[in-house]
């Protein structure tokens, strides 16, 4: 029995890590939110919250997998507890761990990339989130981009 919740509970973290920045981040911690939340429902908040802050790490890492990588073993660990002090768990993880990457091998689940950019004060802003943007600057503050730079 504590080997198939030991295998259970490293697929559940590999498809939780998994999912962080992508589409389907919101629905896998909602989740995992459910599964922590019957087990002991003031657990939410804190597991949350541990989610969260895994997710930003893996969006704002520049090596997102090492991030992931590093984050599996630690939610391993969370869900092999939860699963051992409620095994009625089993289904529902195994549920969310077969949708994920059920999601994954269709390809729905795509790479979200979020930007903000304000300009104030008379400023002006140059955003690009793939390739390269390359901006002249002419006499009388006048501004000119290259089309041919790649996407802007």
């Amino acid at each position: 029995m504590s080997d198939e919740l030991t295998l259970l509970a490293e697929a559940g973290a590999a498809a939780v890590v998994a999912a962080m920045a992508t589409d389907l981040w919101q629905a896998t911690r909602d989740g995992v939110l459910g599964l922590f939340r019957r087990d002991a429902p003031d657990s939410a908040a804190p597991v949350g919250a541990r989610l969260d802050e895994g997710a930003a790490l893996v969006r704002t890492s520049a090596a997102p997998d090492d991030v992931r990588r590093a984050l599996a073993g630690t939610w391993a660990r969370e869900l092999h507890e939860l699963l051992r002090r409620d095994p009625a768990c089993r289904v529902p993880l195994a549920r969310l761990t077969a949708e994920v990457d059920g999601a994954f091998a269709s390809g729905r689940a795509a790479v979200v990339l979020e930007q903000n950019n304000t300009a104030r004060d008379s400023g002006t802003v140059f955003a690009v989130q793939h390739g390269d943007i390359h901006t002249t600057r002419r006499a009388g503050g006048a501004t000119r981009q290259d089309p041919d730079d790649g996407p802007q």
